[in-house]
């Protein structure tokens, strides 16, 4: 893996709470902005956004809303378990996580095979009928027998996914993002949450425009270190007409967040023009491969070996991630979900 960065992640860094309970609004987390061009770094907060963009840039912005897809069960051998729903698939059905449910947990996954069925609340079952991929044991493709529509359901008995860094349940509306209509995330769209309704009313007013798309997220485990799944998306044509726009009139295309680059990145051609379109994408953004659609990104700060470092190296060089990382660990930015912000720039 390319991108993996070679540094150690100090437990006070990560943010184990949302900042609204740190005393801050949403919005005013920290931002580091980093410069392509000349390799600067900027220290500022997140509400600064719009002295930072420039009129005529456009974001892209997910609009997938986060399920609360964690759900409390037990398998045939009376053992309790966390079943993580990550991605609903055609006929009726999903691929799945089976984890203990500790948080932590020492070894995090449970041990199934095909045909252990998990029992869930209100008289629900799950059975694994096959591995997800060959190269993530973890995850399995599940048939789900719901009493009730499975949005009614998991709002009556399911819970956001957490992870061993946050301290405790949250109600799901800690997990939802100013931009979220659509629901369908296993995990949420996170790069966005820190953008407030005054704060997009302030980026609106500043000329910045908004390119909004759907992208489901699938579970990302922080133990795996995997390359994404593939997930469903869709960029309406008025999206991808708003980037051409901006792409022919000089200005920047900036993605909020590793799912608006894998979406846009699916819908590019050759010549560079985004079109509209939907469906499964498998895009893996590597340096390798680079970026054509996007020329910067707002992000979170990730695991020393995640592969969506890979995806940023695209976007930021080599030297540029490793300085801005240098600089977040020795000023010490919050990581995660719940943490503070990056934006790279060309």
């Amino acid at each position: 893996m390319t991108g993996a960065l070679p540094f150690v992640l100090p437990p006070e860094l990560e943010a184990t709470a949302p900042p609204e309970e740190r005393g801050l609004r949403r919005d005013a987390v920290r931002l580091l902005v980093a410069h392509r061009r000349d390799g600067r770094l900027e220290h500022r907060r997140f509400t600064d956004l719009p002295g930072v963009l420039e009129a005529g840039d456009v974001l892209a912005v997910n609009r997938s809303a986060t399920l609360p897809a964690s759900l409390r069960g037990t398998t045939g051998g009376g053992r309790t378990a966390e079943l993580h729903l990550s991605t609903r698939l055609p006929a009726g059905l999903w691929v799945v996580e089976l984890r203990h449910p500790a948080v932590p947990a020492s070894t995090p996954w449970l041990d199934a095979a095909p045909g252990t069925v998990v029992d869930l609340p209100g008289g629900a079952r799950a059975e694994l009928l096959v591995p997800a991929t060959t190269s993530a044991s973890r995850l399995w493709v599940a048939a789900l027998t719901l009493p009730s529509g499975v949005l009614a359901y998991l709002a009556r008995y399911g819970r956001p996914i957490r992870y061993r860094y946050v301290d405790h349940d949250r109600p799901i509306g800690a997990y939802q993002t100013v931009f979220a209509d659509e629901p369908g995330s296993a995990e949420m769209p996170s790069a966005a949450r820190p953008f407030s309704a005054e704060l997009v009313t302030r980026l609106v007013a500043r000329g910045v425009t908004f390119a909004p798309f759907v992208l489901h997220a699938g579970v990302s485990s922080p133990e795996a270190h995997e390359p994404p799944m593939a997930e469903w998306y869709r960029v309406p044509p008025e999206s991808a007409a708003s980037v051409n726009a901006a792409r022919r009139a000089g200005h920047r295309v900036i993605a909020v967040g590793t799912t608006a680059v894998r979406a846009l990145e699916t819908v590019v051609d050759d010549r560079g023009r985004v079109h509209g379109g939907e469906g499964w994408t498998e895009v893996v953004v590597t340096p390798e491969r680079g970026v054509t659609a996007v020329d910067g990104i707002v992000t979170g700060w990730h695991e020393p070996e995640a592969s969506h470092l890979d995806m940023l190296e695209a976007i930021a060089g080599r030297d540029l991630l490793d300085s801005s990382y240098r600089a977040a660990l020795e000023e010490g930015y919050l990581w995660h979900e719940f943490g503070d912000s990056h934006l790279i720039l060309p």
